[in-house]
């Protein structure tokens, strides 16, 4: 897996956790549904570290605790 998608997974399972859905985790953070749904899609490469600041902060999470998982020591080179 590619960072990018690693991120979006980890939402994912704290959204599911939560039982919030992405709307909420949206509201939450002060960003925009279009934000949080655009991230999720398979397609877009990118995602800002600003917006998974806000992410975080909207689910009272700190930012280190959500890079603390085992998704992210499986990642796969970035380089091709």
């Amino acid at each position: 897996m590619k960072i990018k998608d690693v991120i979006t997974e980890r939402f994912k399972q704290i959204c599911e956790e939560r039982n919030i859905s992405y709307t909420e985790l949206a509201r939450l953070s002060g960003v925009t549904p279009s934000t949080v749904y655009s991230m999720l899609q398979p397609q877009r490469r990118d995602v800002n570290i600003v917006t998974i600041k806000k992410l975080c902060d909207g689910l009272d999470l700190n930012i280190a605790d959500f890079f603390e998982c085992d998704l992210f020591r499986t990642l796969s080179p970035e380089i091709e």
